[in-house]
């Protein structure tokens, strides 16, 4: 198999789109091949990335965080029909649908075309949570409050953005809300859930929140994210994502570091049916459609295909399902190709502007599956 159409997909972003990018593939049960770039010092032009290297996973976060709350809904712990309150009855009642901060342009509001309109909280099932139609806005200030707990009470007694399933509108506070209820169902931390359901099993050993306070955590061996004008420096072995610093590094939406190596591992449990933490059927539930709006196709917890020509899904079949991170990170199952993707950039070293790193993925996706199906 002539691999170099990918490898000049994968190359093509380094200096531009990215400074440090890892990928594994995995087909049939088998590696298909993987590649690294770029330096985790690029000032200085030191520590080239490795398979090994640590990124920022972003949202890619939250598919572990939706095994996990689904291995719950198999013990019969929660219903995904289940109301939100009945876990967190500071999330109920009725609210008005509002305008919220625009996450990409401080200072400016986005818009409800439901202003004012009263919502009730208390119908917001966990399957609205996992499908992005629970009404809520896609993002709030949480680290503009003064400590973890208020930022949560934040999330709990957030406004609406428009009437529970009306839309599909991908939403951080969901996830947010959701780890809150597993933590609450389990007695235990977000991260220790994480750990007992997903990555001790899977033997993901270098899949954790809050990296920093490992004992073998490798300062030169991480990817550098961006320079945090709120916590006056470059970024380090810290979550990126504000709202998850503000609430400890441990959060629904955001906060987990790891490899190339593990995150394509992970994915391969998927393709594997589920198996050993969920039940093939648990899996087509998750991967079947749940709600759509537009292009936007939400199964639970994962996006699904989308029919949008400059979407990553979009090279891959329309049984593809995964996720992408703000960070620069994605993973995609194929299982009409048997196919995982798994690829890791600390994109957001440059900025915040998505352009660069939608265009890089939707053109590397291509590259692949024109290989793949030679």
């Amino acid at each position: 198999m002539d691999t170099s159409l990918i490898k000049q997909a994968f190359f093509s972003g380094l200096g531009t789109v990215f400074p440090a990018a890892v990928i594994e593939l995995r087909q049939q049960r088998g590696r298909l091949g993987g590649g690294f770039t770029g330096w985790l010092d690029p000032d200085n032009e030191q520590h080239s990335a490795y398979f090994d290297s640590l990124f920022d996973l972003a949202s890619v976060s939250k598919l572990f965080v939706a095994t996990s709350f689904m291995t719950l809904v198999e013990e019969g712990k929660v219903g995904l029909d289940q109301p939100v309150s009945n876990i967190l009855p500071e999330f109920s009642g009725l609210r008005p649908s509002a305008a919220y901060e625009d996450p990409l342009h401080p200072g400016q509001m986005v818009a409800s075309a439901y202003e004012n309109e009263k919502i009730d909280a208390s119908k917001v099932t966990f399957r609205n949570l996992l499908a992005h139609n629970s009404g809520l806005p896609a993002w709030r200030p949480l680290f503009q409050q003064p400590n973890a707990g208020a930022a949560r009470q934040m999330a709990l007694s957030t406004s609406f953005f428009y009437p529970t399933g009306a839309r599909v509108v991908y939403s951080d506070i969901g996830l947010i809300l959701l780890g809150m209820a597993m933590e609450k169902i389990t007695a235990q931390r977000l991260d220790e859930i994480i750990y007992q359901r997903v990555t001790r099993p899977l033997r993901l050993q270098s899949t954790t929140y809050l990296p920093i306070n490992g004992k073998h955590y490798d300062t030169a061996n991480t990817a550098p994210t961006e320079f945090c004008s709120w916590r006056g420096g470059r970024i380090l072995g810290e979550v990126h994502d504000e709202n998850a610093a503000r609430l400890g590094g441990i959060a629904g939406h955001a906060g987990l570091f790891s490899t190339a190596e593990n995150l394509v591992w992970f994915g391969q449990m998927f393709l594997d049916g589920g198996r050993p933490l969920l039940k093939p059927e648990t899996l087509a539930e998750m991967t079947r459609l749940q709600a759509q709006d537009g292009a936007l196709r939400r199964g639970l917890g994962f996006a699904l295909w989308s029919p949008d020509p400059e979407n990553s899904s979009y090279p891959f079949s329309p049984s593809v399902f995964g996720h992408t991170g703000f960070t620069g990170t994605s993973l995609w199952i194929d299982p009409q190709r048997q196919l995982v993707v798994a690829l890791l950039t600390n994109r957001v070293y440059y900025g915040r502007n998505p352009a660069g790193i939608t265009a890089y993925r939707s053109n590397l996706h291509r590259a692949i599956v024109e290989v793949v199906d030679q």
